[in-house]
């Protein structure tokens, strides 16, 4: 796992600045601690730090193909490389090093941009040919790895694994992009391929891109989607039976490593499967770790542990408090750009307690999203179920007023919380499954939202991220329609993006194998009642690993790495929440309105309404703001002139 850069000019071989670019480079000297390299010749520099974890002593980058004109940076692993490697050898390539990001320079010289639909793995790299004048860039299927990039006004193009490296270009304009403002505020991150600023976006999962010398920058070109082509009629045992085949050789090929290896293992079912199939591989017991939550409401340490006695692992617990908020700070340094996913502190402590045993980690992440294991999707079911009953143009007065005239009751039991059913059914499929996973609601935001902000985004609005990606939805029903929105957002932009920076501010590498893209083929093809079943999320998941992991695991309620927010901001983050809410910094951005985030402080410090989720997503904002501030001066949003959508969004 390692961390890129680099500068391509796009109008001609200016010289590239040595300095600027070792800068750029060393800037994300925490994703690769082991090694720094750099390659410079005209109007081309490539920067690369390394985590050595293959081929460790050979595998240095930037690396070159037999005669240098090939070279390439690279962030990932390529896990059927040694499958490559005598494939690409029969055709006449020569190898110098056990690697597998020199299989990539072999690659491009016998596919060219076809060499993507080779490589199976986590990847995000940079490499230039020479000859023929082209640089190009690739991101992995899933999104599990990071690629930013910009067009500057001098025809440069910079690119690199975290933001920060791009802000670290002095040409780089870090001016806010009110379109990921409002996106911010609706999911919680900015969603691909928008960043925070309005100069910079990331490099879609599944995506390319082909630069050439006097030529403008052209659209990404996807080279892969999720398909979800049904499978021939199979029965359950055969189904579940493929199941686990499928994950175990998913885990097989990424035990493979020089360095340390171990496993996340959180009590819940996904990660739970990966630590049995990894037991199943290995001859020495696995290296797991957890975290232990001081509050019992948060804690699965002793389903963890119930796991790793089972399977005999050598596991390690780490305790953290409920009043654990240290992290604040560090969290807006580590992601560059607003991001509200709170369970990025619990994150960040079990990576920092896997470094310590462990340079490379495999994870659990993906499971709910291939296998619809989140309650939304049950949720959106039934509420699919309900709109069929009545076109939208009468749904949506009805609801619209049922929502407006019933109380918001958050005090109250969660059967008597209609507010927000009324409110979905109001809306259309999109717009209903929008409402049900945004941070803030489409009238929250325009109370929290300043009239400038409002005239800036010119109508727009967040769910328009949603609706682009429905609109090459494969999904056949209702819920696979939704997995496939989740895939395209909150599993890249919130799932895949905290796991990043969480893993690489510790030099850690976590390998994700239920998100292997051969898996999440044959996932997406089996019929949605094998997934969700009655209230049954995971269904054929859990039935496949009842030989594996005790009934208590596969079926009890889900609890994840939850956070107590509202009673953090009713105790002992009050002071510091209304300190940083009502701050000169946040209200001279112009962006909110005061009046009301003082009345959401005052609202929810008195318990009449739970502002929880909202007012984290405003502190982490303020946060953002204060690690731009220190890094370099933020053009403020009032000075800009309004924007459309650009950059290929």
């Amino acid at each position: 796992m390692c961390g890129i850069s680099g500068i391509f000019d796009l109008t001609g071989v200016r010289p590239i600045d040595r300095t600027l670019l070792s800068r750029i480079n060393d800037i994300q000297s925490h994703r690769g601690p082991d090694e720094a390299g750099l390659h410079i010749e005209p109007g081309v520099g490539l920067g690369h730090r390394r985590l050595a974890i293959i081929d460790i002593a050979s595998g240095q980058q930037p690396l070159f193909n037999e005669d240098g004109s090939v070279v390439v940076v690279f962030n990932g692993e390529i896990y059927n490389f040694v499958d490559l490697i005598p494939q690409l050898q029969s055709l006449g390539h020569t190898f110098r090093t056990r690697s597998d990001t020199e299989v990539i320079v072999h690659a491009w010289e016998q596919w060219g941009e076809a060499c993507v639909a080779h490589f199976r793995g986590m990847f995000a790299f940079a490499l230039w040919d020479r000859n023929s004048q082209t640089f190009f860039l690739a991101r992995d299927r899933m999104g599990v790895k990071p690629l930013y990039y910009a067009l500057l006004d001098n025809g440069c193009f910079v690119f690199g694994s975290e933001l920060k490296a791009l802000a670290a270009h002095p040409g780089f304009k870090r001016e806010f992009d009110p379109l990921a403002i409002e996106d911010y505020f609706g999911y919680g991150y900015v969603p691909e391929p928008r960043t925070i600023y309005r100069q910079a976006l990331k490099l879609s999962p599944g995506h390319t891109l082909t630069l050439q010398r006097g030529k403008s920058l052209p659209q990404p070109r996807q080279f892969w989607d999720i398909p979800f082509t049904p499978h021939a009629p199979m029965s359950e045992d055969d189904a579940a039976e493929e199941t686990v085949a499928r994950l175990r050789e998913a885990v097989k090929i990424r035990m493979v490593a020089e360095v340390p290896l171990g496993a996340f293992l959180s009590g819940g079912v996904d990660s739970s499967a990966v630590v049995a199939m990894m037991a199943e591989l290995s001859d020495a017991p696995v290296n797991t770790c957890s975290i232990s939550f001081g509050d019992p409401r948060y804690n699965e340490a002793e389903y963890a542990r119930q796991v790793a006695t089972r399977y005999q692992t050598a596991h390690r617990v780490g305790q953290v408090e409920a009043d654990d908020f240290s992290l604040i700070d560090e969290l807006a340094h580590l992601y560059d750009e607003p991001y509200a996913d709170s369970s990025a502190m619990p994150t960040y402590r079990v990576c920092e307690l896997a470094r310590n045993n462990v340079t490379v980690a495999l994870s659990g992440d993906g499971g709910d999203e291939n296998f619809a294991g989140y309650r939304r999707y049950r949720w959106h079911g039934y509420e699919e179920k309900m709109r069929a009953l009545l076109p939208l143009g009468m749904r949506r007065p009805l609801f619209g007023w049922l929502g407006r005239a019933y109380p918001k009751a958050d005090w109250a039991p969660k059967v008597l919380r209609a507010k927000t059913t009324f409110e979905a059914m109001a809306r259309d499929s999109v717009e209903g499954y929008f409402h049900g996973v945004s941070v803030c609601s489409n009238a929250l935001r325009a109370q929290l939202f300043s009239d400038h902000l409002k005239r800036q985004l010119q109508g727009y609005s967040a769910v328009e991220v949603l609706r682009r990606h429905d609109a090459s939805n494969p999904g056949r029903d209702a819920v696979s329609r939704v997995q496939y929105l989740d895939m395209k957002t909150y599993l890249p932009g919130d799932i895949l993006t905290k796991v990043d920076r969480a893993s690489m501010a510790h030099a850690l590498e976590v390998r994700v194998p239920l998100l292997d893209h051969q898996l999440v083929e044959w996932v997406s093809g089996l019929p949605v009642g094998m997934k969700l079943k009655g209230t049954e999320g995971k269904h054929i998941f859990k039935y496949a690993l009842q030989a594996y992991l005790p009934h208590d695991i596969l079926y009890r309620k889900k609890m994840g790495f939850s956070i107590p927010l509202s009673e953090w901001f009713r105790g002992p983050l009050l002071q510091r929440l209304r300190s940083a809410v009502l701050s000169p910094r946040l209200l001279d951005t112009g962006l909110f309105n005061a009046a009301f985030l003082k009345e959401m402080v005052d609202q929810h410090a008195s318990g009449r309404r739970d502002y929880g989720a909202a007012l984290w997503s405003v502190l982490m904002f303020e946060a953002f703001l204060r690690n731009a501030d220190e890094t370099g001066a933020t053009a403020p949003l009032q000075r800009q002139e309004p924007i459309l959508m650009t950059g290929g969004i």
